[in-house]
């Protein structure tokens, strides 16, 4: 179908179809906000319009975390298994062809990786800000850690379409800071986020209604524990400059350069989200009513 027929298209089933492909796809939370207001808070340059000129909606999905067990298991073991990225390119990416395939509008999917002109750590696109505005996210004293009040913390991914959608609201309400969380900042001066977060990158205040007054996050300090994108030319760089072939040799095969060269060989989740501690704390996490992908996956059977 030619998107010059858009008047025959029903746009609120349409939206129906798309939310059903995602969520047979493995999402189990899909919004949708305009491109327009995305253009309007996302930084010149990094709006949908610079993926796809003519942008009218931005639909984001969000896939499931870990399992329960995986939250109780060691900071080492959650290097390898405590990502979903897998999930979310399959889904974004096939709605992408979906939405093109039955309704005619060139759609795309947003890659979910950092731009190259500007380094290791800035986004090709916000899929934090596309899922904050569509209503399936909303942002938390972790660093600012989109958290789901159904599903606890999400994996999202982004697809911009020339199609107009229907949009959904911003979350009405913010899951964090939970009841646990504003007691113990009462006693201690502290979230739980806050407090066992290994390298103390994160600070922030509660108000009297126990709500977020202000969230601050030390980038380069969670980024010094969380992503490992300078591990390559330090390892070559430290090979390089030893003086003794024992040095040089314990910089290429030590056990930490080994564990390294396998993640990235076996592409697990080598260079990013290698720290866990802020989210294994977290009420809204460990105890949101889906949060476990074994029972979301029982209610979603049943309904």
């Amino acid at each position: 179908m030619d998107n010059k027929t858009s008047n025959t298209i029903d746009f609120a089933a349409a939206r129906e179809a798309i939310r059903s492909y995602s969520l047979k796809r493995g999402a189990v939370a899909v919004g949708i906000c305009e491109a327009e207001l995305v253009e309007r808070i996302a930084p010149p340059g990094f709006g949908p319009l610079a993926i796809l000129p003519g942008a009218r909606s931005v639909i984001s999905i969000g896939v499931t975390g870990c399992t329960r067990g995986t939250w109780k298991s060691t900071a080492k073991v959650m290097t390898f298994i405590g990502n979903s990225v897998g999930p979310i390119y399959r889904a974004s990416f096939g709605l992408s062809f979906f939405i093109e395939k039955t309704f005619g509008y060139p759609s795309i999917f947003v890659p979910p990786h950092v731009d190259p002109e500007y380094g290791a750590r800035v986004p090709i696109q916000s899929l934090k800000l596309h899922a904050e505005l569509a209503g399936i996210g909303a942002r938390s004293m972790a660093g600012d850690i989109l958290l789901h009040p159904e599903y606890g913390l999400l994996y999202y991914g982004s697809v911009i379409t020339e199609m107009p959608l229907p949009t959904d609201p911003p979350m009405a309400e913010n899951p964090c800071p939970a009841p646990a969380c504003v007691e113990l900042y009462r006693r201690q001066g502290r979230t739980p986020c806050q407090k066992f977060c290994p390298v103390d990158c994160l600070s922030g205040t509660i108000d009297d209604t126990g709500e977020i007054d202000e969230m601050v996050c030390d980038m380069a300090r969670c980024a010094e524990m969380c992503q490992q994108y300078e591990n390559m030319p330090n390892i070559i760089d430290d090979a390089i400059t030893a003086d003794e072939v024992l040095d040089r040799e314990e910089a290429l095969y030590g056990a930490e350069s080994q564990a390294f060269f396998y993640k990235v060989t076996s592409a697990v989740g080598a260079t990013h989200a290698q720290c866990f501690e802020c989210m294994r704390v977290c009420p809204v996490v460990t105890g949101a009513p889906q949060a476990d992908p074994i029972r979301m996956g029982e209610a979603a059977r049943k309904a």
